[in-house]
């Protein structure tokens, strides 16, 4: 048999040799390009992080961006696939890969792009990362698909069905991400990351070049294995749309989980790989054959995790938080195994292999935008995420078909009764919490067993969830809620306590800050509001304040307060102060200033300037130096990690009078942050001490007075005024081992055990 082309038909023995090296040649280039892949992202992420500030939506965001670079990756390998043989596909895609190299690695923060702005923070982040990473992003982003389509041309046995070779793709980005934070993040700062990162780039080029010349070996004829697949049945629109959605509701739900988890904790390259290594594993365990069974268990598991994450969502006041996490994380990892799964089941064959993986990307890409870009501008709340459990149920096998069977005049008018049922609850302003507690959990236990004993029957399953959620989660707000906006990094919520006695800003389980705004006996507050929450009179805030003013004699002092809250902080400010204040949030800031809501900070220093970014950037722009340094940008559990690095402190030193003093706000539930401040105070021989006051009473939204935790630090000890004496501020110590943050390294793990640690 004669080959098309003659130069390339070698004797069988050469072509059976290199069928030998084929598939863990292909495997291992797969596996490299993956690797790359998925390390690039926490490493930019990570280093963007001083740039942007530490938020949960600058993660969102970058997933959304990488998962279009992704698409626009796997739109050039199947064009390269369809336009060019095998031999030449290589050749352009290796031409390209070499100018990437030379122009745009190693990868760095570019000229011109140290600042954001007060607004559109989504899309400048978008510019951002396509002008640094796009390039060596696009570059291998279509390496996977490209690699199993010419694995296909092949001859060798598995060619047929390359598919399985996507386990080896997402291997290496489950290994790379989980090696970020334990292995990569530890041990190497950015630059040597980036520079390691270059050096991975150019080996997978040297094997992307041994992988075409396997290929041009092994390639007989048109007739043979070059054509395989190419006679398939045509894929449907039907079939592509399936595909899309059963991507898009596991994207937007990894998406919606990691924005919840890095709010409730830190927003830190930890807890954004973590969800996304646990997605692409599931494409490890689905994409492979003998995995028919695993999909079968994980189909019947996913209601159980359902009733479990309604739990957690409407307890989610009394459930642990490591509980509902679990919960959380459990239904995520099931609910996405069960659409990988169904994906690997309607697989075209291989000729339709690289439109197949631009479809999933498609889904990825819309999954990603509902989630992190959409929502916030549609919903007040965090609705995208009861409704993508919902899309979730809506992807179980059989469900598409017993929908058919009900026919869509009668499923209009089931969600024309479910619209009903909102609208009347949202009309009565009665909340499903509002309930009697015995009804309240009567509800919950039918919702429940429907969910249990539905999961056999479809659309008995789907209606209980559609039930729960459309009433639990209707846009009311719920009782003494006062005031809902949502912005670009939260979801802020006035509440007022049940007494009345009290106001509270709230972004889920963190209190941003309160104000009492009446006496006991009712009547109306007038006048300076007295600081409440972490910032009582009897804490160490006032503590703090005090010694620091008692230090420069009593004369006035210049204030710069990193994050404002409710502003109760200006409620220490004393005639002939110059306080200013830092904060990223304009949302924050125009609920401070509305004076329907909270009046400290027009009472107390309504002259106060507020600037609008990120805290660490715009104190670096403020003129002169201060007296008193605040750092109170985070409490209760999430934290900015890039506000507690040596960088940060030399920053907040370079705006910090000579014998000034440094305020640092370390409140956490989940954290140790002590080691983290004293190893930042360290580095640049500060000395200083810490005050833990525990608040006594049932707690801060009944008493509004909570348990707080304050660090001092300063060059010398007499800055410190009587705290430096006081031995109740016991010194800031670094223990043992202890490595201190910085903008190249940061290791929350061990502050979580030693805060895990304490009785």
């Amino acid at each position: 048999m004669s080959s098309v082309h003659p130069s390339l038909d070698l004797p069988a023995g050469h072509g059976a040799a290199a069928r030998m090296v084929a598939l863990p040649l292909f495997a291992l280039a797969i596996f490299v390009s993956a690797f790359l892949l998925f390390s690039v992202q926490p490493l930019f992420t990570k280093m963007v992080l001083p740039v942007l500030g530490g938020t949960p939506a600058v993660w969102s965001v970058a997933m959304v961006f990488f998962q279009g670079v992704l698409l626009a990756g796997y739109g050039y390998a199947h064009l390269l696939n369809r336009l060019f043989d095998p031999r030449r596909a290589i050749l352009v895609h290796l031409a390209m890969m070499a100018a990437v190299f030379v122009v745009a690695l190693p990868i760095a923060l570019p000229p011109g792009w140290g600042r954001p702005p007060a607004e559109g923070e989504a899309l400048w982040l978008i510019g951002l990362f396509a002008a640094s990473v796009g390039l060596p992003f696009f570059a291998i982003a279509g390496n996977g698909p490209l690699l199993q389509a010419w694995f296909a041309r092949t001859g060798h046995r598995d060619a047929a069905d390359p598919y399985f070779l996507y386990g080896a793709s997402n291997l290496g980005s489950f290994l790379a991400l989980l090696s970020y934070p334990f292995v990569i993040e530890p041990l190497l700062p950015l630059k040597t990351q980036s520079a390691v990162w270059a050096g991975g780039f150019a080996v997978l080029g040297g094997l992307i070049t041994l992988a075409g010349l396997v290929l041009a070996r092994t390639v007989r004829s048109e007739a043979g294995s070059v054509r395989t697949g190419h006679a398939a049945t045509p894929v449907a629109w039907a079939d592509r749309l399936t595909w899309i959605g059963l991507a898009a509701v596991p994207s937007g739900l990894l998406v919606a989980l990691t924005a919840h988890l890095s709010t409730d904790v830190a927003a830190v390259p930890l807890l954004w790989v973590l969800p996304l290594a646990l997605f692409l594993l599931t494409f490890v365990l689905a994409f492979r054959d003998g995995g028919a069974g695993l999909h079968r268990i994980m189909v019947a598991v996913q209601p159980l995790l359902l009733v479990g994450v309604i739990f957690a969502m409407v307890l989610s006041a009394k459930v642990p938080w490591p509980l509902a996490a679990a919960l959380h994380v459990g239904f995520f990892f099931v609910a996405t195994m069960v659409c990988h799964g169904e994906l690997y089941r309607r697989r075209p064959a291989a000729a339709h292999l690289t439109e197949f993986y631009v479809m999933l990307s498609v889904g990825g890409v819309i999954g990603g935008i509902f989630a992190s870009l959409a929502a916030p501008v549609l919903f007040s709340t965090i609705l995208e995420y009861p409704i993508l459990v919902v899309a979730a149920v809506l992807c179980r096998p059989g469900m598409g078909e017993a929908l058919a069977r009900l026919g869509w005049p009668r499923i209009a008018i089931g969600l024309a009764l479910l619209a009903g049922l909102v609208a009347a609850q949202a009309a009565s302003g009665v909340t499903f919490k509002a309930l009697p507690v015995i009804v309240y959990l009567l509800v919950i236990c039918l919702v429940a067993a429907t969910v249990l004993l539905g999961r056999e029957k479809p659309l008995m399953l789907l209606a209980g969830a559609l039930v729960f959620f459309a009433v639990s989660q209707a846009p009311v707000m719920p009782a003494g809620t006062i005031a809902r906006e949502r912005s670009f990094f939260a979801v802020h919520e006035v509440q007022e306590t049940a007494n009345g006695q009290g106001r509270l800003l709230v972004h889920g389980v963190t209190v941003h800050g309160a104000e009492r705004v009446r006496h006991p006996d009712g009547s109306l507050i007038e006048g300076r509001p007295e600081p409440a929450s972490y910032y009582h009179r009897g804490g160490p805030f006032a503590e703090a304040i005090h010694a620091v003013r008692a230090a420069h004699g009593g004369r006035p002092l210049k204030v710069a307060a990193i994050g404002l809250g409710v502003g109760s902080l200006a409620c220490y400010s004393q005639p002939g102060d110059a306080w200013t204040f830092l904060e990223i949030d304009p949302v924050v800031v125009r609920l401070a200033r509305d004076n329907r809501l909270f009046a400290s900070l027009t009472r107390c220093a309504p002259d106060a300037p507020v600037v609008i970014g990120d805290g660490r950037l715009t104190l670096a722009d403020q003129a002169g130096r201060f007296d008193l340094i605040i750092l109170d940008a985070f409490s209760s559990d999430a934290i900015p990690v890039h506000l507690l690095t040596r960088e940060a402190f030399a920053g907040y030193l370079d705006k910090l009078a000579p014998e000034g003093a440094l305020v640092v706000h370390i409140t956490n539930r989940n954290m140790d942050l002590r080691p983290v401040v004293a190893a930042a105070a360290a580095s640049h021989g500060l000395t200083g001490g810490v005050r833990h006051i525990v608040a006594e009473g049932s707690g801060i939204r009944e008493t509004l007075t909570g348990t707080s935790m304050v660090a001092m630090a300063a060059r010398d000890a007499r800055a410190l005024g009587p705290a430096g004496q006081s031995p109740d501020w016991r010194p800031l110590a670094v223990p043992a081992g202890f490595r201190g943050w910085t903008d190249d390294y940061s290791n929350i793990i061990d502050p979580i055990m030693r805060r895990f640690r304490q009785p």
